[in-house]
């Protein structure tokens, strides 16, 4: 199973996807409020995928995803976003973000992002 590092400045939703993910025996090994605890926790536990919200205060996801992908280039990452946030992903997505999912996050629909994801060389 893969470990991840979820960054989303709502607790409610990190709460809510780490359930997601260990109920499914994927291991959750950081969590950041923000865009600039990314580095930081990324160097420390090298996650096999980042789950990242794209509108967080301080640095937001698509700032954070850059600084992430310039420094580990082959880190993947799945932005999490708000329905109205449609062309913040499509940068995303061009940046090098692997996958996204839409909040509200349907659990079925998110697990088979990750776990596709995952299998990605």
């Amino acid at each position: 199973m893969a470990k991840f590092m979820i960054v989303d400045d709502s607790a409610v939703m990190r709460k809510n996807i780490r359930s997601i993910l260990e109920s499914e025996g994927h291991e959750v090994v950081a969590e950041a409020a923000d865009g600039r605890e990314v580095m930081v926790n990324y160097v420390s536990y090298r996650p096999d995928i980042v789950t990242m919200d794209i509108s967080m205060g301080n640095m937001g996801g698509i700032e954070a995803l850059q600084l992430l992908l310039r420094t580990y280039p082959t880190a993947k990452v799945v932005m999490v976003s708000a329905i109205g946030h449609k062309q913040q992903v499509l940068e995303a997505i061009k940046l090098g973000a692997k996958s996204y999912v839409v909040k509200p996050i349907e659990r079925v629909r998110f697990l088979d992002i990750v776990n596709r994801v995952d299998a990605q060389s």
